[in-house]
């Protein structure tokens, strides 16, 4: 997330304001110079995540910044041109070249700690698994046996399951 303390466009000091008849009274970072006009909107970010199925078990990755035993889905965030669709299909192929034979749309879920709009799919994808170097492991779990965090894409792997009939058990964090 970038955090904005200085104009893009003059470089003057950004400054909060209100403006209840503009901006719907919402406090924003603004340049002073009512000549420029830049508004820091810091509207949510469109992020995609994939329920990946492969061989009917769905893939779980761990990122190499995270710590050993964490796994989560494979997200990424939108190219410019692109659709999230496409989007999706993209991301599983650079994260774990595997190819996209479908992409069914699961939800839009909010992950307000991290200022993102996640755009969930189930994909199932063929191929032979090979990570990429910002991935470090996966697993490949039983429907029936994951258990999602209850932020971000863990409502989208609760949901995904509610829909196949499967019971629904919480963790505390992605990967428990």
């Amino acid at each position: 997330m970038i955090e904005y303390h200085f104009c893009p466009r003059d470089a003057n000091k950004l400054v909060e304001r209100a403006d209840a008849s503009h901006e719907g009274g919402r406090v924003r970072l603004a340049c002073p110079d009512p000549e420029c006009g830049f508004v820091h909107w810091n509207n949510p970010l469109p992020v995609v995540a994939a329920i990946v199925e492969y061989e009917g078990k769905i893939l779980l990755a761990r990122n190499a910044a995270w710590v050993e035993g964490m796994f989560a889905l494979i997200t990424g965030f939108l190219e410019n041109g692109e659709t999230p669709e496409a989007g999706i299909a993209r991301e599983v192929r650079e994260e774990t070249s595997l190819v996209a034979e479908s992409v069914e749309l699961v939800g839009v879920y909010e992950f307000i700690r991290k200022n993102e709009l996640i755009i969930a799919y189930h994909v199932k994808a063929n191929g032979t698994i090979a990570l990429s170097p910002e991935l470090l492991e996966y697993r490949l779990v039983e429907p029936a046996k994951l258990r999602p965090w209850r932020a971000g894409t863990g409502h989208a792997v609760a949901e995904w399951m509610r829909r196949r009939g499967l019971a629904v058990e919480y963790v505390d964090r992605p990967g428990q």
